[in-house]
């Protein structure tokens, strides 16, 4: 008898490519992609181990084949050791930079020093996204910010990062080039866990994409 030998091998944790034959497709998948490219503001928090990394490889890919432009910022590469308000959102700043292709329209470093006198880091990241990110790219952008749980080991308040995720949203009102941008969590977290201080605005935006069992 012959043996057909196959060549794929069973994955245990981290994300499928995209095209992993055992992936296995559920609601979410398509409820996380029509909302996302209907520009909503998505959030899939969850325990561990339940299928969010891969949701989001495939979700990027079908987006990115319909020529909507996505990022993907993994705050573990960020890191939490010895990092200072300065120096993380320098990370977030050049991995869109980056991720978006910007590196020939704009010299990060000296765009992000020019302003360090007058702006804190979150000023100057706002102003990024208004004055050269919606500026340079006319397409729909989707920005996936993973393992979101990390900052709130941070040694320092994060708030003002998610404070600046709603006031994207609420720009839309005011300024139509917002409705081309969209934000998506992914982590081990509730939406009350992102913004700490009580007297802030709670994160109350976006739609929240259930992840079931297979």
């Amino acid at each position: 008898m012959t043996q057909i030998k196959s060549s794929y091998q069973y994955q245990v944790g981290g994300s499928l490519n995209g095209d992993a034959p055992s992936y296995v497709t559920r609601k979410a998948d398509l409820e996380f992609y029509k909302a996302l490219k209907g520009g909503n503001f998505c959030y899939v928090l969850n325990s561990r181990q339940m299928g969010k990394s891969s949701l989001r490889v495939r979700t990027m890919q079908k987006l990115q084949a319909e020529g909507i432009v996505c990022v993907f910022i993994d705050l573990t590469g960020i890191g939490t050791q010895d990092a200072t308000p300065e120096k993380w959102y320098a990370g977030i700043f050049y991995t869109l930079v980056s991720g978006c292709q910007l590196t020939s329209k704009i010299q990060w470093r000296t765009w992000w020093r020019e302003h360090l006198e007058l702006l804190t880091p979150i000023q100057r990241l706002s102003l990024f996204i208004e004055e050269i990110l919606l500026v340079e790219i006319k397409q729909k952008i989707v920005i996936f910010v993973d393992e979101i749980d990390r900052v709130l080991s941070q040694k320092f308040s994060l708030d003002d990062f998610f404070g600046l995720i709603r006031y994207c949203h609420d720009q839309r009102d005011t300024y139509a080039d917002y409705e081309r941008l969209t934000f998506a969590l992914l982590g081990v977290a509730t939406p009350s866990d992102l913004i700490q201080d009580k007297t802030q605005t709670p994160f109350n935006i976006g739609q929240a994409i259930q992840l079931q069992g297979f």
